[in-house]
Parts: C-alpha cells; structure tokens; sequence
C-alpha cells in the first residue's frame, strides 16, 4: 500500500470514464476539471477499455480496495459493463450517475460486479430538478434509482448538491429517504472554488444542526470524520448516540441515513482523504481542488503507470492545511512557502 507524506494510505481511486453528459447542472465541477457540456459522441482523448482495465491492476498491486466510476455521466460509456467484470476481484466497485441509463441496464451492472451507485437527485419536483440539471429527465431518473433497487443494489445513495438553488429541498429529500425502503442521502456541499458564484453557498452549519434536532441517531464516522444522521420517517426522538461503531440500515422500518459531505474550508477533511483520481484522458489527479498537479500515466503501460502511482501519491498533501492555510485574519491563503518549496513534511509527521 501507497502512503503519502501525511501519513494517509490510498485505499480507493475514482475513475472518470468520461467528461461528457446528458445533464447540465449549474453546480457541476466534472472532477474540478471544468465544463462537461459539448459532444455527446464517443472522444478520441479518453481511455479505452483496455486502459482503464490496465489502471485498475496497476491500482490493485498497490493494494487499493476500492474504485469508483464517475464522469462527466460514466453510462454514455457503452463498455462500462466489460471495464466493471474485467475489474479485480479485490476491490469493491460503486458508480455515480445521474441514474438516466439505469433502465434496462442496472441488471447486467450488477451482474458484472457493480456492488453501490449514487444517483444524483436535487429535487422531488420535476420543474426544481430541471432547473437545476437543465435536464427534463426527471421521471426517467426515478425509473433509473428503481430499477437499481429491482437489480439489487440496496441501498442506493441519492446525491445531493446544497446550494442556494436547492437547500429548500432539503427538508423533503430528508423525508422521502426516510420513508422509502432502501435509498439513503448525501448531502454534499457546494464547492465555490470549483465551480463560481460564491454567492450561491450556504453555511452547511445549518444543515447539520437542522439534522441534529430531526435525528434520533448520530452516528460519527472516524474514518471520514462524517456524521450520519438516522431518522425516521415521522421524524421522532431527539436522542443522539456519538458512537464510532457502523449501525445497520433500517430504512425497512421507516428509517433512513442521511450524511453530509462537507469539504469546504475543512482541514480535517483533507487529513482523512485516501483517494487518488484518474482523468477521463488518463491523468492522475491527486488532490480534487487542483489541476497543477496532473501526472500524465504516458502511453499506459503497467510500468509507466506504477511510476506515475507513486509519484502522484508522493506528493498529495492536504489542500487545506498545507496547499491552503489560514492568515492572521483566519481566511485560507495559498501557501506561498509549499509553492516555492515543496511540502514541510516534517511537520506533518510529528
């Protein structure tokens, strides 16, 4: 296994297969690389079949347990069936979409060895959804989360963004992951830096006090550093339990989980991350708030690949707390010293 300087092993890379989508939402950073409208026809620039299957052993050697299949939307990629059976059988694979071409497909996936899916969702409204997405596929993302349910996949992990656009949901999508049998939520807050308008941030503060009082559990993920919060359907019992132990899932009684993913300004996050990411053009990517640290894999041999591996992972360093730090004022300034010399990691091991 990998570890950086920082002291955190890489257990789990996520894979965009693509950067092209049948969506435009307004809060979209593709990965923190930028617009993913254009073609919807296959690019010359990404990976093929082959690659990403080359990759994934590479990762597999260096004892990385999990991937995950993203995009742009990672369904316009007609193999991803084959890339998900030709993944080694010892890592765990989960995907994110916006749950369009689940439908008459979330069976084969699930045959091929796809184990969790994300689906995005901000709204339970159709013109709210549309909005957001710019995407008339409502109805057709409803059909997509059950029809994942149909194939096997419980739970599915219903993706939210909390913006300005959409933090008026929240109290509903809480409430309809409570009361529907297998799904869970995760609210994800919204990354300015990667995206602009700052102004369309909300203080996700808020939204886990507001969750706090709805909860009549609070589970406290050490390996994350993440709260979940269990509630039930009806919304009863305040009563918290900060345990670190998992809890199972009992959404079958009206239960449901709600997490909040909350990377902005969180130095604590950073200090927890244990991904790498690959590009849809088959870079390494170590940090997801930053592109100057792309490390091409070359031609995409296996030994070329392992090198890049290891250099990418060498110099992760948390964006927060080391790329950024607070001044005097307590605002997040670039690290100019890290800039000109590189990470003090001397520091960060004591």
């Amino acid at each position: 296994m990998l570890t950086d300087e920082f002291g955190r092993d890489v257990t789990g890379v996520r894979v965009s297969l693509t950067d092209r989508c049948n969506f435009d939402c307004v809060y979209c950073h593709n990965e923190g690389l930028g617009d993913t409208r254009g073609p919807m026809d296959p690019q010359d620039d990404e990976m093929g079949t082959d690659d990403v299957v080359r990759f994934l052993e590479v990762a597999a050697q260096f004892d990385v347990d999990a991937v995950k299949f993203t995009g742009g939307e990672p369904m316009l990629r007609q193999d991803l069936e084959e890339i998900i059976a030709r993944t080694p059988d010892s890592m765990e694979v989960s995907l994110t979409t916006n749950g369009t071409f689940l439908p008459g497909r979330a069976p084969a996936l699930v045959e091929a060895g796809l184990e969790r899916v994300n689906v995005s969702q901000d709204a339970l409204d159709p013109e709210d959804f549309a909005a957001v997405t710019k995407s008339g596929a409502y109805e057709r993302v409803l059909e997509g989360v059950d029809a994942a349910l149909e194939a096997g996949l419980d739970p599915v992990k219903l993706n939210m963004v909390v913006f300005e656009h959409t933090a008026g949901y929240v109290p509903g999508m809480v409430d309809h992951v409570a009361a529907n049998e297998g799904l869970q939520l995760q609210l994800i807050e919204y990354m300015p830096e990667l995206t602009g308008n700052p102004e369309w941030a909300i203080d996700i503060e808020r939204v886990h006090d507001w969750l706090a009082d709805r909860a009549d559990e609070i589970e406290h993920r050490e390996m994350h550093d993440r709260k979940r919060y269990w509630i039930t359907a009806d919304g009863a019992g305040a009563e918290t339990d900060d345990a670190g132990g998992e809890t199972s899932n009992a959404s079958g009684s009206g239960r449901g989980m709600v997490e909040i993913v909350d990377p902005v300004e969180n130095p604590t996050f950073c200090a927890n991350c244990h991904r790498v990411r690959v590009t849809h053009d088959g870079y390494l990517k170590g940090c997801l708030n930053r592109n100057d640290d792309l490390k091409p894999m070359g031609e995409m041999t296996k030994p070329e690949i392992r090198d890049a591996f290891r250099d990418v992972v060498e110099q992760r360093v948390p964006f927060y707390g080391e790329y950024m730090v607070q001044d005097d004022d307590g605002h997040w300034v670039v690290n100019e010293t890290y800039l000109e010399d590189g990470p003090d990691t001397s520091a960060a091991k004591n």
